[in-house]
């Protein structure tokens, strides 16, 4: 049930109501009245019986006093006295006409009208007899008659009298009320919504909808009360409309939860009005009940999708304006305030208008005249705009897009969003120079770029293709690319697997040598991918040509110069054998001279003689050791590395006990070393060179040489510590070149850490030195763990 019939259906009670309370204080009166007749009646019987022969003034007298229509009639129901109300009610002098009383009633009461008189005649009296009459000045009125019989003295009937009453006004309020109960009664049982009556929240009555609903019969329902069906379910927004009020004509609309006879629930739209009597007092309330629950659902899912949806766009990357006609702001988001930098939050926005924001000048356009017109003209049109850019004065750039609202044809307001595309327009912006820039380099890099299709036929060339094939770019444009140059058999064998390649999806490179259309003989190396449509289907293939003519001549010459320089590096080394051999032999011839020669005569050689001898011996002594120095440098590349496990705590006790070492002088190993994979010789020629330098440079009290490591994932790491007199910064480099040495002993060859350089690389590793004069030096050399190059493995 809606309003309207909540409306009518109280109305119609309120009616219902006024009328019952009239019609009551009616009844009410005018049965006194009759009751005051009836005794007036008796009192005048016996003055009848003797008037009743005479006609005229006597009787009029007699009743002179009544003030109700009163008539006396024949058992014929002619006529024959009435008073003056009688006659100016009825509309006729019966001293003027006849008239039978029969013939004035209605034809729908002539039946009630007989059997009503054969009861006064049974009876002798007739009470509240109610017909309907014809008047000749008033038309038809309703009537109320009480009557009588008059007897003789021999109490046989003779007549009869009657006070008659206008009960039409009465009448016609009962017969509405009935009517209107009626209606009542049809507008309640054909309602579809729940309708009750309560009491003292006790129900008196329920219709047929709300029954069907709740599952309890009327009767069951009249045992019980509103609360023992139902709850209210949200409190804290509606008062409880079932409790009495002061207040008059109190209405109030709550949401109900309520219980049916099987247990389960419904939620009810419930509008409790109060109906009150005149003097305000509550006599009972009206419960409208509309179920809901789908509604409730269906509410509960729209505001679950509401929240969704603002908080969608509360966080959406893009700025959202949504106004209505008038151009009133009725959402928006924190993106949206952030893009134009507006102080206000945005809840304030949202209760603003935008006319009144650019008439303040809050927004920060770079040409604001320009963008006002540009949005008038917009709203003008009402049509759809994307992509529309607009230029801040901070140099951004933000893209808007409004949409026009229209519920069917009627226009209700519009959307805009906007969105940052500062970065996208400079994105697009250096990718147009990129593009631009690359197409350039394409253009004239010295690699050749082709494109081809699926058969071979040339679509793109750069410049640097042309001139390696001698041609023009239109000369090529659409021809087939092996047409332009002659292949082997065996050339034009590679390029057809490749070319098989592209199509399953495959990039390579290859080398192939060809003969160009002008009898020139070339070698390129071509690295070709497979090409594809936007759709991904395979269109063709790309190639990028490196002419290497001139690198594989480069390549033959090397080749040469490499197995020249082989034979000249295997000539050498035979020379240093030789001469190693050749000139070790005088030195040992010498050698034994000097030692026979002061063995023999060191008793008759003076101290000058002695110290020349001994000079000679050490010069000798220092003469070998600089040939085997040489012998061991030309080696050492030519030499095979035996890969072997070796402990290099093993080979520094070795060194320790062969080498010369001064007696302040002692070598530290600060924590053990590690076991490596390596040549051993060469390992132990590396570790003694530094020693061997390291423990006649110091000239400290107490030396200390210490020997540490570290390792990380590829190298071996060692280093040698002394606190000797440390080296120059000017020899950190040429100490490690051939021959080249610091001071002026007579033990130092200059060979020792150019030798120690040439192992290391040989190890794929590197040799430094740090050093602080007066303090010490550490050297640092590193060795790879697991060699490229070719090694003997034992």
């Amino acid at each position: 049930m809606d309003k309207d019939e909540l409306s009518i259906l109280k109305r119609a009670l309120a009616r219902e109501k006024r009328a019952r309370k009239a019609a009551e204080k009616l009844l009410e009166d005018k049965s006194k009245e009759l009751y005051d007749a009836s005794i007036h009646l008796r009192e005048v019987n016996g003055k009848l019986e003797n008037l009743l022969a005479k006609k005229g003034s006597p009787l009029d007298g007699a009743f002179v006093n009544i003030i109700d229509p009163y008539v006396v009639m024949s058992l014929q129901t002619e006529v024959i006295s009435m008073n003056a109300s009688a006659r100016e009610f009825l509309g006729f002098d019966h001293t003027k006409e006849n008239v039978k009383l029969e013939s004035l009633v209605h034809k729908d009461y002539l039946e009630y009208t007989r059997e009503s008189f054969l009861t006064l005649l049974e009876v002798g009296i007739l009470k509240n007899y109610q017909v309907r009459v014809q008047t000749r000045t008033h038309g038809y009125k309703m009537v109320n008659i009480n009557a009588s019989l008059i007897y003789n003295s021999q109490g046989a009937p003779v007549a009869a009298q009657g006070v008659l009453r206008d009960v039409t006004r009465e009448f016609e309020i009962r017969q509405l009320l009935e009517d209107q109960k009626k209606q009542q009664d049809i507008i309640v049982g054909n309602s579809s919504h729940g309708i009750l009556l309560i009491d003292q929240n006790k129900i008196i009555t329920s219709n047929a909808a709300f029954n069907d609903l709740i599952g309890y019969t009327e009767d069951e329902l009249k045992k019980l009360d509103l609360n023992s069906i139902s709850e209210i379910d949200e409190s804290s927004l509606f008062q409880n409309g079932t409790e009495d009020s002061d207040a008059p004509g109190d209405k109030v609309t709550l949401v109900r939860k309520y219980f049916t006879k099987e247990g389960k629930h419904f939620f009810g739209k419930t509008s409790v009005s109060s109906v009150r009597n005149s003097r305000g007092k509550l006599e009972y309330k009206v419960v409208l009940i509309e179920d809901i629950t789908n509604d409730r659902v269906a509410e509960e899912k729209l505001k679950a999708s509401e929240q969704r949806l603002a908080t969608l766009i509360s966080n959406l990357q893009t700025g959202v304006l949504l106004e209505d006609d008038q151009r009133n702001i009725v959402l928006t988001n924190e993106n949206f305030r952030n893009l134009m930098g507006f102080e206000y939050t945005v809840e304030t926005l949202q209760t603003m208008n935008c006319v009144d924001l650019i008439n303040c000048g809050d927004i920060n356009f770079a040409d604001p005249v320009k963008e006002y017109q540009r949005v008038s003209v917009i709203l003008k049109n009402k049509t759809l705009v994307v992509s529309d850019e607009v230029e801040m004065s901070d140099g951004r750039t933000l893209e808007r897009d409004y949409i026009p609202l229209f519920i069917g044809s009627k226009y209700k307001g519009h959307l805009w969003t906007y969105t940052d595309i500062t970065l996208r327009k400079n994105y697009r912006k250096n990718l147009e120079i990129q593009r631009q820039k690359y197409s350039s380099i394409i253009a004239h890099m010295n690699l050749g770029l082709v494109e081809v299709d699926q058969e071979e036929r040339i679509l793109m060339v750069n410049q640097s293709f042309c001139d390696m094939l001698s041609l023009e770019q239109s000369e090529l444009i659409g021809k087939r690319l092996w047409d332009m140059i002659d292949l082997t058999e065996e050339n034009h064998a590679v390029v057809e697997r490749m070319n098989g390649n592209r199509k399953d999806d495959k990039s390579d490179s290859y080398e192939i040598n060809l003969q160009l259309l002008n009898g020139q003989t070339k070698t390129w190396f071509i690295s070709g991918a497979p090409n594809y449509s936007e759709e991904g289907e395979f269109v063709g293939s790309i190639g990028v040509v490196l002419d290497i003519s001139e690198q594989k001549e480069l390549e033959a010459q090397k080749e040469e110069l490499l197995k020249e320089l082989e034979t000249s590096n295997k000539g050498l080394q035979e020379y240093a054998h030789i001469v190693s051999h050749d000139l070790k032999s005088p030195l040992r011839s010498v050698s034994a001279l000097a030692s026979w020669l002061y063995e023999d005569y060191h008793d008759q050689l003076d101290e000058g003689g002695e110290y020349n001898l001994r000079m000679i011996q050490e010069k000798i002594e220092g003469m070998d050791k600089l040939i085997d120095g040489i012998l061991k440098y030309s080696t050492l590349t030519s030499d095979s590395l035996d890969q072997s496990t070796i402990d290099v705590n093993e080979v520094i006790s070795e060194i320790d006990e062969i080498i010369y070492k001064p007696d302040h002088v002692r070598i530290e190993v600060v924590k053990p070393l590690p076991i490596i994979r390596a040549d051993r010789t060469k390992i132990h020629q590396l570790f003694q060179n530094f020693l061997s330098n390291a423990v006649v440079k110091i000239d400290k009290e107490e030396g200390v040489v210490k020997i540490d490591y570290e390792e990380t994932p590829t190298h071996w790491q060692f280093s040698v510590e002394d606190n000797g007199v440390g080296i120059p910064t000017e020899y950190h480099e040429k100490v490690f070149k051939i021959f080249q040495s610091i001071g002026n002993s007579e033990r130092s060859t200059g060979i020792g850490l150019s030798i120690v350089k040439k192992i290391v690389d040989r190890y794929e590793g590197q040799v430094w030195l740090e050093s602080e004069i007066g303090k010490g030096t550490t050297f640092f050399f590193t060795l790879k763990k697991q060699l490229n190059q070719t090694v003997v493995i034992k």
